[in-house]
């Protein structure tokens, strides 16, 4: 299995070929993952579409945008950075290739609204403005709606004030106080699992009618 044997500083290795070290990882590894296995991965690639990430060996796997969390952005760079080492869930295998999902791993609605209190005001991230109303980002897997605000661009970080918080309709009601210009920093990415399989995630609260969740199987998840 040795392509070849070399010396480096007075010491005997062996020396395996990228092409061999990559055929061995799929057959011991990626070769036998199954759709809802969570790994680690590193990003290697960030474009508009998503992430590439190596999974083992440099063995790409594909991460599209709207896998990267339940708060939408526009861009990977608004989660990730190139060289980051992160979890990941497997979504799809499909003839060798693996796809993967990231939001499963950051929390149902409950858990993150859980971290928030009616009353109290809180740092955010407008993600978006809508004739209704402007979406601010929490957490990467909670966004409130806040009524409109003149001046409130998307990319803006705010300071909001949360008015309501509604477990039956998966809401978060909240109040822009003010919004300013500031280079986004990632933060350390909030994992709630970070190991095991999942065969089944559930996003919403028992209580909400709106019923959100990935399925895994041994095909494509699906995602309600």
């Amino acid at each position: 299995m040795v392509d070849s044997v070399g010396c480096e500083n007075g010491r005997v290795r062996a020396v395996l070929s990228r092409r061999r070290a990559q055929q061995l990882c799929i057959d011991q590894y990626t070769g036998k993952l199954k759709p809802g296995d969570i790994i680690p991965a590193r990003i290697t690639r960030l474009e508009s579409f998503g992430a590439f990430a190596d999974i083992g060996c440099g063995l790409a796997a594909l991460m599209p945008i709207d896998m990267m969390s339940v708060s939408r952005i526009s861009h990977p760079s608004q989660r990730f950075s190139t060289g980051q080492d992160i979890f990941a869930v497997v979504k799809t295998v499909e003839n060798g290739r693996i796809s993967l999902s990231h939001k499963e791993l950051l929390g149902s609605w409950e858990e993150n609204a859980g971290m928030f209190t009616p009353g109290e005001t809180v740092r955010g991230v407008v993600r978006s403005v809508e004739d209704y109303g402007i979406f601010v980002e929490l957490a990467p897997n909670l966004a409130g709606l806040a009524e409109k605000k003149p001046g409130i661009l998307p990319g803006m970080t705010g300071s909001v004030f949360i008015k309501n918080i509604i477990p039956e309709r998966m809401k978060v009601k909240l109040i822009i106080i003010e919004g300013f210009q500031d280079d986004e920093v990632l933060s350390p990415i909030p994992y709630r699992i970070q190991n095991g399989h999942l065969s089944r995630w559930v996003y919403s609260p028992s209580c909400c009618s709106r019923k959100v969740e990935t399925v895994f199987d041994q095909g494509s998840p699906v995602t309600t």
